[in-house]
C-alpha cells in the first residue's frame, strides 16, 4: 500500500460536505408512484407532439438536431439561443432599455450559475456570501465546496416570508468580505415572490461592494412580467438566474441562464468550459422559446395553474391539513400538517411523508426542519390525474396517522428523514 491518505489528502471543507440530497434518495421511480416532490414539470417539455415523434431524418416540424454531426464540438457562445432568451424577458415593463446576447451566460443547469459566481467573485478561505432560509439549498453547499463563509439573514414570519431588509443591510454593513447575496424569487420552498422594492433597497446600499443574484427557477408560474431579468440593465450589481426545467418542463436537458451587466457576463462566459452546452441541449432550448415552444409552454401553465387551484381549495377540506404558509406563484405548495390537538406537527408531517411514499406510491418532501417551515409538506402541482389521486392518499394517510394512533418513526428514523430533507 501506498502512502495514500483521504482523509488527509482531500480538502477538510470536502470531507465535511453533506451531499445534496433528494426524496428520490429514498423513495425511487418504479414506474407506478406519482413524482410530487421535485417541482418538475408534470405536464412534460415545451415540445409539440410531432416535435417529439420527429426523427432526425424529418426536421422540418421539430427541433434541428443533426445527430450526425455530435462529432462537432457545439457552439461556444449560442447567440441565437440567448437572443431567444432576450426575446422573452424583453418586455419593457421594469425599464426602456434592452437586454441582448452580451447580457447573457447559459450554463448547464443553474447550478452552475450559482457555482460560477462564487468562483468568480469569492476568494476561498476568505470571502463570504449570504442567504435567507428557507431556501433553495444548492447556495450553501456550493459555498462549502468552495470554501467560502456562509452568512443566514431568515425571511421574516410566514406566510409572507418577505425580506427582512434592515437586517440584511446591516450584515452588509458590519459584516466583513460579503460578496454575493442569493435571493429566490419566487422563494424555493415559500412560493412567495420577493418585493421589487426590497431587492432595490439591497442594490443600493450605499457602501456595500457586492453582487445581488435574484434567482427566478419559478417565475414563469409568476404573473406576466415579474421576471427582473431586464433591470440588468439598469443595475451593475444585479444577476439574474433563470432555468429551462420548471416552466417549459425541460429538466433533462439541464439548461440555466444568467442575465446580468455586459460586465459579468464577460467574466462568466471567460470562466466557463469552452462548449459547456451541448448541441442536443441548445437545439432543444431553441425550439422550446421558439414561438411553438412557448405556446405549449403556455398551455401547460395553463392546466398547472388550474390543479394549483384545485389543490389550494381541496387541501383545507381534508383533516389535518393546516395552513397553507408561503405564496403561490410557482409549481409547489407549502402546507401544514396538524397534529390531534390542531397544531402543526414535525412528527406528524414526517409519518405522512413516508407513509405516502411506502404504501401509497405518492412522493413529496418533508420541509419542517426550515426555518419557518415547522410541519410542512411541499407538494409539487402535479396533473390532474396525480392530483387526484394525492388528495386521496392524502386523506387517508391522516386518517391513520391521527385518528388511528399509527405509529410514528422513532427518533433514529426521523433523523435519517430529516436529513434527506436539507436542500433543494
Amino acid at each position: 500500500m501506498g502512502a495514500f491518505n483521504l482523509e488527509t489528502c482531500a480538502r477538510s471543507n470536502i470531507l465535511a460536505l453533506e451531499p445534496y440530497r433528494c426524496a428520490r434518495d429514498d423513495y425511487k421511480d418504479d414506474g407506478t408512484n406519482i413524482l410530487l416532490d421535485a417541482n418538475e414539470n408534470a405536464y412534460g417539455p415545451s415540445l409539440t407532439a410531432a416535435a417529439v415523434s420527429t426523427s432526425s431524418t424529418n426536421k422540418s416540424s421539430g427541433p434541428d438536431i443533426d445527430f450526425l454531426g455530435l462529432h462537432r464540438y457545439p457552439d461556444p457562445h449560442q447567440r441565437e439561443l440567448k437572443q431567444l432568451l432576450c426575446n422573452l424577458r424583453n418586455t419593457h415593463y421594469h425599464t426602456d432599455k434592452n437586454i441582448t446576447p452580451d447580457n447573457l451566460f447559459v450554463g448547464v443547469g443553474s447550478d452552475e450559475a450559482i457555482d460560477g459566481l462564487m468562483r468568480c467573485f469569492c476568494v476561498p478561505g476568505r470571502d463570504k456570501i449570504l442567504v435567507c432560509p428557507p431556501t433553495y439549498g444548492m447556495y450553501s453547499v456550493s459555498a462549502q465546496v468552495n470554501d467560502v463563509g456562509l452568512v443566514k439573514v431568515p425571511l421574516l414570519p410566514a406566510p409572507t416570508f418577505e425580506l427582512n431588509v434592515a437586517k440584511i443591510k446591516e450584515a452588509l454593513s458590519n459584516e466583513p468580505n460579503i460578496k454575493l447575496v442569493y435571493l429566490c424569487s419566487p422563494g424555493n420552498p415559500t412560493g412567495a415572490p420577493l418585493a421589487k422594492g426590497d431587492i432595490q433597497q439591497i442594490l443600493e446600499h450605499p457602501t456595500w461592494n457586492g453582487v445581488v443574484i435574484v434567482d427566478e427557477a419559478y417565475v414563469d408560474f409568476s404573473p406576466e412580467n415579474a421576471s427582473l431579468a431586464e433591470w440588468v440593465t439598469e443595475w451593475p450589481n444585479l444577476a439574474v438566474m433563470q432555468t429551462s426545467s420548471k416552466g417549459f418542463g425541460m429538466a433533462g436537458i439541464r439548461l440555466g441562464s444568467v442575465f446580468t451587466s455586459e460586465s459579468i457576463a464577460r467574466l462568466l462566459n471567460s470562466m466557463k468550459a469552452p462548449y459547456n452546452i451541448p448541441s442536443p441541449t441548445s437545439a432543444l432550448a431553441i425550439y422550446a422559446f421558439s414561438p411553438d415552444g412557448l405556446a405549449v409552454m403556455q398551455a401547460n401553465r395553463e392546466k398547472i395553474v388550474a390543479q394549483r387551484e384545485r389543490l389550494i381549495r381541496g387541501l383545507p377540506k381534508i383533516k389535518g391539513v393546516g395552513r397553507l404558509r408561503g405564496g403561490v406563484e410557482s409549481n409547489f405548495l407549502l402546507y401544514e400538517l396538524l397534529n390531534k390537538d390542531g397544531q402543526p406537527d414535525n412528527t406528524v408531517a414526517l409519518a405522512v411523508y413516508e407513509r405516502l411514499a411506502e404504501n401509497r406510491g405518492v412522493v413529496v418532501r418533508f420541509r419542517g426542519k426550515e426555518h419557518g417551515c415547522f410541519g410542512c409538506l411541499r407538494i409539487t402541482v402535479g396533473t390532474e390525474a396525480e392530483v387526484t389521486r394525492f388528495l386521496e392518499s392524502l386523506e387517508n394517510t391522516l386518517a391513520e396517522v391521527n385518528d388511528h394512533d399509527v405509529s410514528v418513526p422513532n427518533d433514529e428514523e426521523k433523523k435519517e428523514v430529516a436529513a434527506s430533507a436539507v436542500v433543494s
